[in-house]
């Protein structure tokens, strides 16, 4: 379902053009962060992670303008793809995306063999937290019962 809801965001986004309903001009043609970032994630299989904020919101300031910044200087960000979305100035966007009505707000994408799947922080968080919640951790390779009853029970080979 989340594939689904991630798919049609993408596409409405797209098509919609500028979220404040100014008229599309020539500059504002171009694809959003959110577009882009979430069209590479879907491409490269790499999980999307959106930051919901306002320029009003302190905890947003916080969260946008130093405490992520950090965590991409130490390397946190370096296996997502990443993108801000405006709760302001995309309405129709944030709409989409934004669950309850406190911001900020990080969600994480994650491509599945059965989907994707959202997971969601809210809230003024820490680097540690964020890094927690953003670390992409390879999954383990599938383990063969006939290996490990062979590994476990059985004396090793000489």
């Amino acid at each position: 379902m989340t594939t689904l809801v991630l798919a049609a965001v993408v596409q409405a986004t797209v098509l919609a053009g500028p979220a404040d309903d100014r008229p599309i001009a020539k500059a504002d043609a171009r694809p959003d962060a959110f577009t882009l970032a979430s069209q590479r994630s879907i491409k490269t299989g790499r999980p999307l992670v959106v930051l919901l904020g306002a320029d009003w919101c302190p905890a947003c300031k916080v969260m946008k303008k130093t405490t992520l910044p950090k965590l991409a200087e130490a390397g946190g960000l370096k296996d997502v793809e990443f993108a801000y979305v405006d709760v302001d100035r995309q309405r129709r966007l944030a709409g989409r995306l934004i669950r309850g009505n406190s911001i900020p707000q990080l969600i994480r994408f994650d491509k599945t063999e059965k989907g994707w799947k959202s997971q969601y922080l809210i809230g003024s968080q820490s680097v540690k937290k964020i890094a927690e919640f953003v670390e992409v951790s390879p999954p383990d390779p599938p383990i063969r019962l006939s290996s490990w009853l062979q590994e476990t029970f059985l004396p090793p080979k000489r």
